[in-house]
């Protein structure tokens, strides 16, 4: 410790003095300094010893103006160094008591402010005098990819990106509570978001602004994907659902009444399902794709488009006048998909179908606009195809038709209004029966017995053909296996797998219960795939017919001819045997004719069994008996016929 005199009487004890971690020191009228501690000397990097000016080291008339405020004052030794300082007569002399000033000295304090309002830590911290960068961390400055030196002495404008650089002219002259935010440049030229704490510091005259700096680059890209993910879908990058009707409700508020119109086209792609099916799901995104960017050629000042989910797009046509203008751009729509596309290598015929909702014309909100559309577009899928319609109220009806349908088959799965009948399957050389197809029935208390053509699809659409297949499982074994414990002959029954139930995971174990709970042999159950279900995944198909296979239980592939007919499938897969799809047989045709015996030939090459079905005229059966087929099933021999009536089929063909 320094001491002039030993015998000056000082306000403070010896020791608290000497080691205080703040910096004191005793100055006297003339300026020198009477008395100071280590800290001080490590501050103002002087050596104790007598006969030391401070004015070397401080403004020495600030000094003489004690006030017991702090304030931040500049040292004039080099390097320069901001330091805050309070001073206060005693006696005759002036106690000046130091701390680091600028950064160092408010960090922890700002820190704590910072991480009180955003809940998290600084970043960096920056000095500056109305733009001009006076001091910075070495964290601000690596924020940024520069060195510390670097930045002192230039412009914080030159730091923010050119949009924000008035909201930081704007935000300096003003006093924040809270933090604000900012885009920064890097030194490449990259964009963070940073947030922005200032505060006010007063160095004699000057007002300078001390501010804690925060990258929040991460948390704002992450608000981005989340907003992202609520409003775009993410396999095309088209706006989803959810934007399309925020901005045709916006749409249709600011809409002007000047007898203007808009129009929603709902855009749905033919056939989307057969060729998902057929060519995988990969590919079936890969076409998605190749369509939404087909679309994007329509965008333009007043059209704005959106997916709406699968194979389903959804088109809003700002500022037309009449419904014609609807209809030509919904037919230049579908004119677009005229020529193929191209997916990895194939050329890909589709068709789009455009169901079209006028506003005001029939719909007053958003979500009923896109109702109508949906509607309208589905009297097409169900008629013509690659044609539009616009909505009329008239279809309401049909779309309540299809509601009260659909309500009504959760309602007759609950009663179990559903039943079987059973279809003949013939051996070809012994003329007997050798199995029963299953056909599910849906005998309607009001209606009597709906079409299969007609609820089967609606069964797929809504999910429900999982509950309605499972049921036909268990059914037909049990049936099956009640026949044979009254003495019949025992035959396969057969049943189809939709294709929902087929990619079930836990198919194979459901299907090992229901035998196990009916005591049905295996043997005696065959289940049918179609070739475009065998064609989805091809690994999980494998080892599903393989865990058929290892129950004993036999697969048949069904419908085979009528997709793409991969030979690769054939000699892969488990099978046991193939179905001729019924229009080879009941369409004669001498390609038809020499499809149905090559199909017969490679299956008996390969050791399968072959079924025709759709037989129904004595020239059907001529025919598939000469190609040597195995067996055959149709109205020839017998139409789909209830339980009650099997046991009489039985004696008739197999006593």
């Amino acid at each position: 410790m320094l001491k002039v005199k030993n015998d000056l009487d000082l306000p403070i004890h010896d020791w608290l003095l000497q080691n205080s971690s703040d910096a004191i020191i005793f100055v006297d009228k003339a300026g020198k300094i009477a008395a100071a501690n280590r800290s001080a000397a490590t501050l103002l990097n002087f050596d104790l010893e007598p006969e030391i000016n401070i004015d070397d080291y401080l403004d020495f008339e600030v000094l003489m103006k004690p006030n017991n405020k702090e304030i931040m004052i500049r040292t004039n030794k080099k390097p320069e160094k901001l330091v805050l300082m309070r001073s206060i007569q005693i006696d005759d002399h002036v106690c000046v008591m130091l701390r680091e000033g600028g950064l160092k000295a408010s960090k922890e304090s700002m820190a704590y402010s910072l991480n009180q309002m955003v809940n998290g830590p600084y970043e960096g911290i920056i000095l500056h005098d109305k733009g001009k960068i006076i001091d910075c961390d070495h964290a601000f400055a690596s924020m940024l990819g520069y060195d510390r030196f670097d930045l002192i002495g230039n412009s914080i404008f030159e730091l923010v990106h050119h949009e924000d650089q008035e909201k930081l002219a704007y935000n300096i002259k003003i006093s924040h509570e809270s933090p604000y935010p900012l885009r920064g440049l890097k030194i490449d030229g990259t964009v963070i978001y940073v947030e922005i704490l200032p505060e006010e510091f007063h160095q004699n005259d000057q007002n300078l602004r001390m501010a804690i700096v925060r990258n929040v680059t991460e948390r704002v890209e992450n608000e981005k994907q989340i907003e992202f993910m609520a409003y775009y879908d993410e396999l095309t990058d088209l706006p989803n659902r959810n934007y399309f009707q925020k901005v045709l409700q916006d749409e249709i508020h600011s809409m002007n009444k000047d007898n203007r119109k808009l129009a929603v086209h709902f855009v749905d792609l033919d056939y989307f399902k057969h060729i998902n099916d057929t060519l995988g799901y990969q590919f079936g995104d890969k076409l998605l794709k190749s369509c939404a960017d087909r679309l994007k050629k329509f965008l333009e000042e007043d059209v704005f488009l959106a997916r709406m989910t699968s194979d389903e797009f959804l088109i809003l046509q700002r500022n037309i006048s009449t419904d014609d203008e609807a209809k030509k751009f919904a037919k230049q729509v579908i004119d677009l998909f005229k020529q193929p596309l191209d997916v990895d290598g194939y050329e890909i015929y589709t068709s789009v179908s455009v169901g079209i909702s006028i506003y005001p014309d029939l719909a007053q909100g958003a979500h009923e606009l896109i109702k109508q559309a949906d509607s309208a577009m589905y009297v097409i899928k169900e008629h013509n195809r690659n044609d539009f319609q616009i909505f009329e109220s008239s279809l309401t009806e049909g779309f309540k038709e299809r509601l009260t349908l659909e309500t009504e088959l959760h309602k007759a799965i609950q009663d179990n209004d559903f039943e079987l009948y059973y279809q003949p399957q013939i051996d070809i050389k012994t003329n007997q029966v050798i199995g029963l197809e299953a056909l599910c029935r849906w005998n309607h208390l009001e209606k009597g017995f709906i079409s299969p053509s007609e609820f089967i699809p609606l069964a797929e659409k809504t999910g429900l053909i999982v509950q309605i297949g499972d049921w036909v499982i268990r059914e037909a074994c049990r049936q099956n296996k009640a026949w044979q414990k009254e003495g019949l002959p025992k035959v396969k029954v057969s049943v189809n797998l939709s294709a929902k139930q087929f990619l079930q995971k836990d198919l194979v174990e459901k299907i090992k219960l229901v035998l196990e709970e009916t005591q049905l042999d295996p043997e005696y159950l065959e289940l049918e795939i179609t070739e475009s279900m065998a064609m989805t995944n091809e690994k999980f198909i494998i080892e599903t017919l393989k865990g058929f296979q290892s129950l004993g239980v036999k697969v048949a592939l069904d419908d085979f001819g009528t997709g793409y007919s991969s030979l690769k499938y054939l000699s892969q897969f488990p099978l046991s045997k193939i179905k001729i799809d019924r229009l080879f047989i009941m369409n004669q045709s001498e390609q038809n004719k020499a499809i149905v015996k090559t199909i017969i030939h490679l299956s008996h090459a390969l050791n399968l069994r072959v079924i025709a079905e759709g037989v129904e005229k004595e020239e059907d059966v001529n025919f598939i008996t000469a190609e040597n087929c195995d067996e055959m099933q149709g109205f020839y021999f017998s139409k789909a016929i209830p339980d009650n009536q099997v046991k009489k089929l039985l004696f008739l063909y197999n006593s």
